[in-house]
């Protein structure tokens, strides 16, 4: 499997709408990012930064986490 493109400047919204299975990784922290307002505008660096985390090792979490579950399907056209 390749390398999901996921870095730390990956948009916390658009993470949790592409890839929903980053989110047990921040409910088991207790994070609060997963349906919080800030999460239109916050990255994952920020998460990281907020939360006193080593980004390094929750970008390695996240990605396998993401890695891990299916590719999601493309939304249907309409």
């Amino acid at each position: 499997m390749t390398e999901t493109p996921l870095t730390l400047d990956t948009n916390l919204k658009a993470l949790f709408d592409r890839w929903p299975a980053a989110i047990p990784v921040f409910l088991r922290r207790r994070m609060m990012c997963v349906g919080c307002s800030m999460s239109v505008f916050d990255t994952l660096r920020d998460a990281v930064e907020n939360y006193g985390l080593d980004g390094a090792l929750f970008l390695a979490e996240v990605r396998a986490a993401v890695e891990s579950s299916p590719e999601p399907s493309a939304p249907a056209e309409a």
